[in-house]
């Protein structure tokens, strides 16, 4: 007849359990404190950094080559390498190919839009101090970069007006499928 004594044991500590967190809720404050708080449209602007492959959201600034490259030895070339060739276990942004074993994907290997790079180095970078470079650094580095692979010259303009219309060489290495 063990039946009964689990049974009496089950409903004690449910019975128990049940006590106890009734204890506990009485415990909390009516309004507990919420997470987060709102923000103002400015804030939210702060943030709104996407910019998309036709260059829609891009901002004023520009750049070259030659201005970018003493940012870049002096904010990237520690974790890139002084030629973009990669350093210190980051990754390459030179050179690679997307048919070897294994593929290395760099920015002129396998991105298909320039915009990517603003975007990305814009948000991003450097590491220990994201979003810290202005928009003008961001363009004068994007324009280095792109330099390095060969698709812009050195005293190439870059900004919201010309950069969309960069020609990656593997702009036609994705297929499109937004419109299926």
């Amino acid at each position: 007849m063990r039946k009964p004594v689990f049974m009496r044991a089950l409903a004690a500590g449910v019975f128990t359990l049940s006590v106890a967190s009734i204890g506990l809720a009485a415990d909390l404050p009516a309004n507990p404190v919420a997470l987060g708080s709102p923000i103002t449209e400015a804030q939210l602007a702060d943030w709104d950094l996407i910019v998309a492959p036709d260059g829609d959201n891009l901002p004023d600034g520009s750049g070259t080559a030659a201005q970018g490259q003493m940012i870049y030895h002096q904010k990237c070339a520690a974790c890139h390498g002084t030629a973009g060739e990669g350093a210190s276990g980051s990754p390459a942004l030179v050179g690679g190919s997307v048919s070897t074993t294994p593929p290395l994907l760099t920015v002129g290997s396998y991105w298909p839009h320039a915009s990517t790079l603003f975007d990305y180095v814009r948000r991003a970078m450097p590491p220990t101090a994201p979003k810290s470079l202005s928009n003008t650094e961001v363009y004068q580095l994007t324009a280095y970069v792109l330099h390095l692979h060969g698709v812009v010259a050195e005293d190439f303009v870059l900004d919201k007006n010309t950069l969309p219309a960069v020609q990656m060489p593997n702009r036609d290495g994705f297929i499109d499928v937004s419109a299926n």
